[in-house]
C-alpha cells in the first residue's frame, strides 16, 4: 500500500454542554454528547521513503505545525517508523468553530498512517497518542456518537436517531481558554443521566459556554438569530463559534450575512473509519 486517498475526517456537534464543577487543578468537569455529522475534511496520503513528512493545503492554508503534521510526527517518533508521507488536505470544517475539525483530522491521520505504514497499533495505543494531541481526539478514534463526562476522558457510546441540522459559522472564532477563564461562566449545572437525555435528545439541556461566548463574539448572537428567525431551536456547539439547530427538512430558506458559512448536515451513525484499528491488544 503506497497511497490512501479520500480519507474522511468528520466534524462533531455538542448536542449540549454542561459544566458540573471544577477540579482542584482547575480543569472543568463536563457532561456532553458528541455527535458526528457529515461535514468533513478530506485527507490524501502518499507514502514516501526517507522519513520526510510534508503537507499540501488544497483549500485553506493551515499553520506549519497543525494537528495533522503533529499527529504524523508523533506516530513516527513513537514507533521508530522509517517511512515518510506526503499529506494533501482538503479543509472544509471551519477553525475555532467548536466542531472538532483539528482533532478529527488528527484522528484520521493516525488511523490512516497506522495502515499506510503497516504499524498495526491497536486502538488503545492510538488513543494514548491521540490524547497527547487533544482531548477530543480519542472520541474521533473510537468512532461512535458518545456521552462524554469528566474532563472529556469518560466516553460512553450511545445510539442517536437519524436527524438533520442547519449549522452556521460566523467569520469570527473564539478562544476556548478565554471562555473557560471567564468569571461569568456557569460552573454548577446539575449532573444529568443518559436516560433523561435519551428521552428528548435534540432538545435537552443547554450549552453553558454560550452566554459567555455571546458576550465575547457578536457573530454567535447573529448566527443564533438567523436560525431563531427561521423558527428553529438553535444553540452553540462546543466552545463555539458555530451554532446549529435540528431541522426536519431542507426546505427552509436560510440567508446569512456576508462572511458567514451555512450548511445543511445530517448526523452519522458511526465514523467512516470505524474498525480501521483493532480493539484487541
Amino acid at each position: 500500500m503506497k497511497t490512501l486517498h479520500d480519507v474522511p475526517a468528520p466534524a462533531k456537534l455538542n448536542l449540549f454542554l454542561h459544566i458540573t464543577g471544577r477540579r482542584p487543578d482547575g480543569y472543568h468537569l463536563l457532561q456532553s454528547v458528541f455527535m458526528l455529522i457529515d461535514w468533513c475534511d478530506t485527507l490524501h496520503f502518499e507514502k514516501r521513503a526517507g522519513g520526510t513528512i510534508s503537507r499540501e493545503d488544497l483549500t485553506v492554508a493551515l499553520p506549519a505545525q497543525d494537528l495533522i503534521t503533529r499527529a504524523a510526527s508523533l506516530l513516527q517518533q513513537r514507533t521508530g517508523c522509517a517511512d515518510g508521507v506526503h499529506i494533501a488536505v482538503d479543509k472544509q470544517i471551519p477553525a475555532q468553530a467548536g466542531m472538532g475539525g483539528g482533532s478529527s483530522d488528527a484522528a484520521s491521520c493516525l488511523l490512516a498512517l497506522n495502515r499506510l505504514w503497516n504499524l498495526n497499533l491497536n486502538l488503545a495505543t492510538l488513543e494514548k497518542l491521540g490524547l497527547e494531541l487533544g482531548a477530543d481526539v480519542p472520541f474521533f478514534l473510537r468512532g461512535r456518537n458518545a456521552w462524554v463526562e469528566g474532563v472529556g476522558e469518560k466516553i460512553t457510546p450511545i445510539d442517536l436517531p437519524p436527524a438533520d441540522f442547519w449549522v452556521i459559522k460566523p467569520p469570527e472564532g473564539i478562544n476556548t481558554a478565554e471562555i473557560f477563564a471567564h468569571p461569568g461562566l456557569k460552573r454548577d449545572t446539575n449532573a444529568a443521566t443518559i436516560s433523561v437525555f435519551a428521552a428528548n435528545p435534540y432538545d435537552f439541556g443547554q450549552n453553558d459556554l454560550q452566554p459567555v461566548a455571546q458576550a465575547l463574539c457578536t457573530g454567535v448572537t447573529q448566527a443564533l438569530q438567523v436560525l431563531h428567525t427561521a423558527g428553529l431551536n438553535a444553540r452553540m456547539t462546543g466552545s463555539g463559534s458555530a451554532v446549529f439547530a435540528p431541522c426536519v427538512a431542507n426546505t427552509l430558506e436560510i440567508s446569512v450575512p456576508d462572511g458567514f458559512l451555512a450548511r445543511y448536515c445530517s448526523n452519522m451513525e458511526s465514523h467512516p473509519l470505524l474498525g480501521w484499528a483493532s480493539s484487541e491488544s
